[in-house]
């Protein structure tokens, strides 16, 4: 392997959103610096299994909003 082109893997500290502090290994910031995170697995509805929207904003969506009003139906 080629040397001194894999990242630093070091010590963090990783703070969820509850308050409880993880401690793993990552090539983020500097050795014993802190993460908090936004979102983690404990509130986010992708892990718990809470409510999801699903928002169609796209071509055909916006074109029915628009010109749905001239008789158009699918």
């Amino acid at each position: 392997m080629k040397k001194d082109i894999h990242p630093d893997y070091h010590d963090i500290t990783v703070v969820l959103t509850n308050g409880d502090k993880v401690s793993m290994r990552s090539t983020y910031g500097e050795p014993g610096a802190t993460l908090t995170l936004d979102i983690d697995p404990s509130t986010h509805p992708a892990w718990t299994g809470g409510p999801a929207k699903a928002l169609d904003r796209g071509r055909v969506s916006k074109f029915n909003q628009k010109f749905g009003a001239f008789g158009l139906k699918k």
